[in-house]
């Protein structure tokens, strides 16, 4: 993959989880590729390479060496510079990713950007804490929030001025929005967008205020997009009164079609919503790979 320069800053990654391992992966071997990238709850690049490996790293402190760390990511590509903007996100209370993970990507891209392990500097935002590196130019390269009292997700605010998604499995209300938080780090904030005029004028706009910017869609466009979410909308909850969903039936059609272990999931009581099941998902997973299976608690403990 190439990429120009003009592209270049345009071009972001992100990713939860297995998402934030696979946003390192890309990071890591194409950094030419992406301005930055966004990694929450994941792994440093490198860390394993194969499934059991894998589940050492999620739930074992590693604690590898900076310069370790940051030689993986120098041998995945022949790019030596200049290397994306990090942003880290990571729940204190994390049972199925070990915190100590971002520490590790903290390493790995602080040691690659050249940079002092030890943060510029750091704050507190409610009740988490934010810390940041800055280059020789004083530009941030790095940030990382640690998220008090949070497990595994992404975080969202969903009552405060940055309200943004709706809680659900793996969607956590924590009070701090990372979208709006890393769109900034990024300063995505700073751009103005807009899409297409139609070739009649309309009076319809919609504006999206932000810091310093907007994302405007004006004119037909706008009256367009509104109907197309309605019609989505209404034909959406059509679909999920017809068919109900549940996701850990999903999953366990998935691990049966993949000949693995299938997860024991409890069934929901009648007339409630269905949630993702973890402990038995992560559980199964462990069996498949010939290791030892963690106390993950109640079997019919579920992600809210």
């Amino acid at each position: 993959m190439a990429s120009s320069t003009g592209a270049r800053r345009k071009v972001f990654v992100t990713g939860l989880s297995a998402g934030g391992a696979m946003a390192s992966v890309m990071l890591a071997t194409y950094p030419e590729v992406f301005a930055g990238g966004a990694i929450t709850a994941g792994l440093p690049y490198g860390c394993a390479s194969n499934v059991q490996q894998a589940f050492e790293a999620m739930f074992t402190d590693q604690g590898h060496a900076a310069q370790a760390l940051g030689n993986r990511v120098r041998a995945a590509s022949r790019h030596r510079g200049p290397w994306p903007k990090i942003s880290v996100w990571h729940g204190t209370d994390d049972p199925i990713v070990k915190p100590s993970n971002s520490e590790d990507i903290i390493r790995q891209w602080t040691n690659v950007h050249g940079l002092s392990e030890s943060p510029s500097y750091n704050e507190s935002i409610e009740n988490h804490t934010r810390c940041v590196w800055n280059d020789a130019d004083g530009e941030a390269r790095i940030e990382a929030f640690s998220i008090s009292g949070m497990t595994h997700g992404v975080p969202l605010a969903t009552t405060t001025e940055e309200s943004c998604g709706s809680a659900g499995a793996f969607f956590l209300d924590v009070g701090i929005s990372s979208t709006h938080h890393v769109a900034r780090f990024f300063r995505l904030h700073e751009s103005l967008v807009e899409m297409p005029r139609a070739a009649a004028p309309a009076s319809t706009t919609i504006q999206i205020p932000t810091d310093g910017g907007a994302l405007v869609i004006a004119g037909a466009a706008a009256k367009g997009l509104h109907s197309s979410a309605e019609t989505w909308l209404a034909e959406d909850e059509k679909r999920q009164t017809r068919y109900p969903l549940d996701p850990n039936d999903v999953i366990a059609a998935a691990f049966k079609a993949a000949g693995l272990p299938v997860p024991e999931i409890p069934t929901a009581p009648p007339g409630t919503s269905p949630h993702v099941a973890p402990g038995p998902i992560i559980a199964a997973a462990f069996k498949a790979a010939g290791i030892t299976i963690p106390n993950f608690g109640r079997a019919d403990e579920v992600i809210e």
